[in-house]
């Protein structure tokens, strides 16, 4: 197969010895079948902001980190300049998460490089060496997709405990080998400490996949795991390996709005003190 234009470049630079053929072309990107060093693997081509289904949203982008004070201003003018550091910083996301969540041992393709938007990684295949199916072209037993949503539960506690949140996970973004599940598709990957949303996309990332493995195993409807990692995370109580029931009591007691209050009104004291203070030093350093 002829070279794509946006491949070039990883084939001068030795990235790429050949393009086998064009595996899928996505909402956000293409992904090509390519042989790097003898060995297959495969190419994902992201495609340019105004030619993507996929738009980015505040809510996964809160709490990114960016380079410099100068991208930030430029990203939030939405100048040029700005919008291509955002677009770079969406794509950096999905690489950073990958090779961060496979240190971590989640199953995840294996990242190797990423050259001008394109990311090079392992091509996930199934037993007989061909190109792993999704999860929602498959058809279960009970007994497996039980299985495979426990496996799937597990993967969502070591990710999260790596500090990530996938943001998007449904059978979608599931690729099955022939070991079982590896999670895919990470642009939109949170950071869980620093994104005010991470509890409710990750309650959501669960609730998909039980929905899904439902049609196969009803009974998975009666857990409700994503509350529960959460609360476990929430109160430093997450480990990898730490045991799950798949129950949550939700507390439905009313807001104590007085307690709440007086919180406010306790911090609002203190800023007040702080800036007293900061006045009173101030008013002792002038020149008599």
């Amino acid at each position: 197969m002829k070279i794509p234009p946006r491949l070039q470049p990883l084939a001068e630079h030795g990235f790429v010895d050949q393009v086998v053929r064009q595996l899928k072309s996505g909402k956000e990107a293409m992904v090509f079948v390519v042989i790097c060093d003898g060995e297959v693997r495969c190419a994902k081509v992201y495609k340019d902001a105004d030619k993507r289904g996929f738009r980015q949203s505040v809510a996964y982008t809160e709490g990114r980190k960016v380079r410099n004070s100068r991208q930030a201003r430029a990203m939030e003018r939405g100048s040029n300049y700005g919008r291509r550091e955002q677009e770079a910083a969406w794509q950096h996301a999905e690489v950073d998460a990958l090779f961060l969540l496979a240190r971590a041992g989640v199953r995840v393709p294996k990242p190797y490089n990423f050259h001008e938007g394109v990311l090079l990684m392992e091509l996930v295949t199934d037993a007989d060496g061909n190109a792993a199916p999704r999860l929602e072209n498959l058809v279960l037993t009970p007994a497996l997709a039980r299985e495979y949503h426990a496996g799937l539960v597990r993967q969502v506690v070591l990710m999260l405990c790596a500090g990530i949140v996938h943001g998007d996970l449904s059978e979608y973004n599931v690729l099955v080998d022939a070991d079982g599940p590896v999670i895919i598709d990470l642009p939109q990957a949170i950071n869980a400490a620093s994104n005010n949303h991470a509890k409710s996309m990750l309650v959501r990332d669960v609730n998909n996949l039980t929905t899904y493995f439902a049609q196969f195993a009803p009974e998975v409807l009666q857990t409700d795991y994503g509350n529960e990692i959460w609360a476990l995370y929430a109160a430093g109580a997450l480990t990898p390996d730490v045991p799950l029931t798949g129950r949550f009591v939700h507390d439905e007691r009313p807001p104590d709005v007085d307690a709440l209050l007086q919180d406010i009104d306790a911090v609002i004291e203190e800023e007040a003190e702080r800036a007293r203070r900061r006045a009173a030093a101030a008013a002792e350093s002038e020149p008599g």
